[in-house]
């Protein structure tokens, strides 16, 4: 296959991926750092070189209302956000997923208010946790690319029918020109196939009613469906990540194990820092200290079992997370995965850190010094902020 290597910001390749996938329908509306996706691909629409029907809403919270209704209307729907206004859409990301409306959405990551913040870190969508929307990480701008057109197929599976959100760093991807290979258009159409929808609104011959009310006589019973659903997701986000490995070049599963299997020491982390992460290892494997690192691809479905299996062997587990749940426990990624390890009845040392809140860097030397602190970890001790000044 003929690929075209570029120089792509993330929200550049984001854009690419939704020319390439042209959806039937885009609603949106702009909000810091996310505005230049839908500005880039408003050109692609200008410039005729997508049929997708653009509808420039009045606010987040009435852009996702319009996805629902493209999408029960059997459309191929798609949208981008950050922070406040993937908040705004609160309400409608439930509706969505109860719905069983594969909406696709770009997601860059930026703190949530207050105080104000336009820079990365994951509390938006962290907050949407538990909306029933599958929720994929991004590395860089190649992975928000992949991830993208793979979150089509994974969405609109039969066994799924679930909305899906793919996430990347606030500026620190979204913004910044890193190398990108771009397969060719008709390849990727030929990847996520014709849309099939399971069900169209507008068809007259089979008129349906959606969204109406449930009370306790089958409320538990749509919940449980999502459940299944959501279940089903892992087979096919890992099928469809081969899939698209055998095509593309690069396999993707729910998690990425670096340099974990002689592994004493072993990070986890999701999103950019992965990149510098794997800095570090390297560097302290040159120093004689065997360190590994798993990064969280998909947070939803979370990967319990992947995650467990992965790290079973080692001696302590330093655990980052660039949102704060304010449980005083710990942050989400590291309450997860301490709970799926009581799961399997292992005990291993825990260190977990808040890191990155409002775009704080994170450099190599502070990851380092995160791997050295578990050196000598006997018991999982309480949360800690990273790189915070005293």
């Amino acid at each position: 296959m003929q690929k075209t290597i570029v120089a792509r910001t993330g929200n550049e390749a984001v854009a690419e991926a939704m020319r390439q996938i042209n959806p039937d329908v885009c609603a949106a509306y702009p909000i810091t750092p996310a505005t230049e996706i839908m500005q880039i691909f408003s050109t692609f629409v200008a410039d005729g070189l997508v049929k997708t029907n653009l509808i420039t809403a009045e606010s987040e919270h009435s852009a996702m209302s319009a996805c629902v209704g493209s999408a029960a209307s059997g459309a191929r729907t798609m949208t981008a956000t950050a922070a406040q206004g993937l908040a705004l859409m609160h309400e409608i990301l439930y509706i969505a997923s109860g719905l069983r409306l594969p909406i696709v959405m770009a997601d860059v990551n930026r703190a949530l208010s207050g105080p104000i913040n336009i820079h990365c870190d994951h509390s938006d969508t962290m907050a949407e946790r538990d909306s029933g929307w599958i929720q994929i990480f991004s590395e860089n701008s190649q992975e928000a690319y992949d991830n993208l057109i793979q979150a089509v197929r994974i969405a609109e599976h039969k066994d799924v029918l679930l909305p899906a959100m793919v996430t990347t760093d606030g500026f620190i991807i979204s913004h910044g020109m890193e190398r990108l290979e771009m397969y060719p258009d008709e390849e990727i159409q030929k990847f996520i196939g014709e849309y099939k929808p399971a069900y169209n609104l507008l068809n007259v011959e089979n008129p349906i009613t959606v969204g109406s009310l449930v009370l306790t006589d089958y409320y538990m019973e749509h919940k449980r469906a999502q459940h299944e659903a959501m279940k089903n997701s892992v087979k096919v986000i890992k099928d469809i990540g081969k899939e698209f490995g055998k095509i593309f070049g690069k396999e993707y599963d729910m998690i990425e194990k670096y340099k974990i299997d002689d592994a004493d020491y072993i990070l986890i982390c999701l999103g950019s820092t992965a990149g510098t992460t794997k800095v570090a290892v390297e560097e302290l494997r040159q120093e004689g200290m065997k360190v590994g690192l798993v990064k969280i691809r998909v947070f939803r479905p979370f990967p319990a079992e992947d995650i467990v299996n992965a790290i079973k062997n080692a001696k302590s587990v330093a655990i980052l997370d660039r949102s704060e749940s304010l449980s005083t426990q710990a942050g989400p990624v590291a309450t997860e995965v301490k709970a799926a390890l009581y799961d399997a009845a292992i005990n291993i040392p825990i260190k977990p850190y808040i890191y990155g809140l409002g775009g704080r860097e994170i450099y190599v030397e502070q990851i380092k010094n995160v791997f050295k602190s578990i050196k000598d970890l006997k018991k999982t001790e309480p949360v800690s902020y990273l790189g915070v000044k005293e």
